[in-house]
């Protein structure tokens, strides 16, 4: 028996011990085994962990599921995500998973799946699952070895990024997540010496949850920004694949206000026409200033790996997300990566001489909320934004391409469905804080007619 729940949109996520077991990652790895099997892929694969305890324990019974299939697995160790991201473009592999629980608390972890380089999503977990639930996998003896990346991927960083053109005081804070094994030797070699917060690799994460969307989160990098007169602060999810930013008067700088750092710098560079990706719950003031730089704005679903799909696609040379998410095709591999974001946002704010602040100056602030998460089970959640779609289409606007984004014109409202949790990500933008009032009082109180309880 296994719990289906736990395969969701582009990843598979649980509690570990309750719908999430030991039993269940050794079934994945046979799985996982079986479809590369299916699709005449040979079976060698990467596999990495992030540092919460129960890694090792769903490490051991997910490659024991691998190798019974004949699967030769590389172990890369304990690293953040986009390592393993990493080794299936410099290891002599064809896929890869790596066990993370992402920006979830403690008692979650979970696997992101790769085939080739790119993700294993939607269809292809569903695939996952019905393997399992079918019961026949491949029988053979995989072996198991280990290579060690974190030395490998600092240097590629580090030659991409080359020592920056001039010295800043940085705050980063690793939240005593992964990215603590990677930070605190990469940055030194980028020409600064970064007031660390945090960087003891510790995935029970004492001092706070590791994630950088969540403004009381940030209440330590903004307090060690101010005290040590930092340039900029930088914070880090659980297993570095989110970015935070805090400019240097404390002020936080959501992903889709950094999003506009990045696709300036890309399109000044690059050359203009080219498609910059982001999901629906960013700013209108992104959408309008892509198209100021130059650059075709696209609205896309939220999910790493059907950003990265659409990336592909669209030959896009960057993407990112409200949550933190960013992709970098252009002077990189394509997939989601803070560590090597928080290098190249400082490297584009060393070579201008000016602070995140003054770079993004002229650019209109819009009252907005930050992502507000409303508690709404699994097995609900979808049927509610189906419902919020019907609804609102009636009385406004509305764009559909992921959950519904409300248009009223002078401000817009979000509701969609978390693919991790069970949540309801919910967000609001208008010209005025009045404005977004009403707005917010229209969407909460048909929500509470779901029996969906808005916080206040």
């Amino acid at each position: 028996m296994i719990d289906t729940n736990i395969f969701r949109q582009y990843d598979i996520r649980g509690v570990v011990g309750q719908d999430l077991t030991v039993e269940a990652a050794e079934a994945i790895g046979r799985a996982y085994g079986a479809l590369l099997a299916e699709r005449g892929i040979p079976l060698e694969v990467a596999v990495g962990r992030d540092n919460r305890p129960s890694g090792d324990a769903l490490f051991d019974a997910l490659v024991h599921g691998l190798r019974s299939t004949g699967a030769n697995v590389v172990d890369i160790g304990v690293v953040p995500t986009p390592l393993l991201y990493w080794s299936l473009h410099h290891l002599k592999v064809h896929g890869g998973i790596q066990i993370t629980g992402s920006h979830n608390p403690p008692e979650f972890n979970g696997f992101k799946l790769c085939v080739g380089t790119g993700s294993l999503h939607g269809e292809g977990i569903q695939r996952l699952l019905q393997l399992i639930q079918g019961g026949v996998f491949p029988v053979g003896q995989g072996t198991l070895r280990s290579e060690a990346v974190i030395d490998r991927y600092c240097d590629d960083v580090v030659a991409r990024i080359g020592t920056l053109s001039r010295p800043l005081k940085a705050v980063i804070d690793c939240g005593n997540g992964a990215g603590a094994l990677v930070a605190p030797q990469l940055f030194p070699r980028l020409g600064i010496t970064p007031t660390m917060l945090f960087a003891e690799s510790d995935g029970t994460f004492p001092n706070h949850h590791p994630d950088p969307t969540v403004v009381e989160n940030l209440e330590d990098l903004i307090a060690a920004v101010k005290r040590e007169g930092a340039d900029i602060g930088i914070g880090f999810d659980g297993d570095a694949d989110r970015i935070g930013i805090v400019d240097k008067n404390g002020t936080i700088i959501w992903g889709d206000y950094l999003l506009i750092l990045y696709a300036r710098d890309v399109l000044a560079r690059t050359g203009k026409g080219q498609s910059i990706i982001f999901d629906v719950k960013c700013s209108q003031a992104l959408p309008d200033a892509v198209t100021a730089a130059g650059g075709v704005p696209l609205m896309w679903k939220t999910g790493h790996s059907l950003i990265k799909d659409k990336m592909k696609e669209l030959h896009s040379p960057l993407a990112g997300e409200m949550s933190g998410h960013m992709f970098f095709t252009e002077g990189f591999y394509g997939h989601d990566d803070a560590i090597y974001g928080a290098a190249r946002v400082m490297r584009i704010i060393a070579d201008a001489n000016q602070g995140v602040d003054e770079l993004l100056a002229d650019i209109p602030r819009y009252v907005s909320t930050p992502e507000i998460r409303v508690d709404c089970p699994d097995d609900r959640k979808f049927d509610v934004v189906a419902k919020a779609q019907t609804h609102f289409r009636s009385l406004h606007d509305v764009i559909d391409v992921d959950g519904v984004r409300i248009l009223y014109g002078d401000g817009w409202g979000l509701i969609r469905a978390s693919n991790t949790q069970p949540i309801l990500v919910v967000r609001f933008e208008a010209l005025s804080q009045s404005r977004l009032d009403e707005i917010r009082d229209e969407v909460a109180s048909w929500l509470a007619t779901q029996g969906v309880t808005f916080p206040r």
